[in-house]
């Protein structure tokens, strides 16, 4: 593909891309709902990747995870605070239960890290800042 040209025209880019908003709302983030909208999508991406990287959805999560991200960076703020606590804000924040992080640590180690009877583990720590994007201090 020449590096000037686009593959398709305007019209038939527009007709794609209205048929893939139909099916997944992807749009950039102005408000706290569209906010919720694309952390659910980039919830459900990475639960559909799993790890996977040669998934076709894999440049999609990268895009939403930005989007996200710059949401996030300019918007929402992780306190100061426990490991325990950032982790219970982010659930709050992402609208996700414990159940939600199964790949992550199992709900009875999210009941015992949010109860404070167990610290979160360096594994624990990695796998979450990679899915709430953050760094893994956070967690630390």
């Amino acid at each position: 593909m020449n590096a000037d040209r686009l593959p398709g025209s305007f019209p038939d880019i527009a007709q794609s891309w209205a048929a893939l908003q139909a099916q997944l709302p992807i749009t950039p983030i102005r408000d706290e709902h569209d906010y919720q909208t694309m952390v659910r999508l980039a919830n459900a991406l990475a639960d559909h990747l799993n790890g996977k990287e040669d998934d076709p959805l894999t440049d999609l999560f990268a895009i939403v995870s930005d989007l996200v991200r710059n949401w996030e960076a300019h918007n929402v703020t992780i306190p100061a605070a426990e490991p325990r606590e950032v982790l219970r804000h982010l659930l709050e924040t992402h609208g996700l239960k414990q159940k939600d992080l199964i790949g992550i640590a199992s709900p009875t180690v999210v009941s015992d890290i949010l109860a404070g009877r167990r610290a979160i583990s360096k594994k624990v720590a990695k796998a979450l800042a990679v899915r709430f994007q953050t760094d893994v201090s956070a967690f630390l």
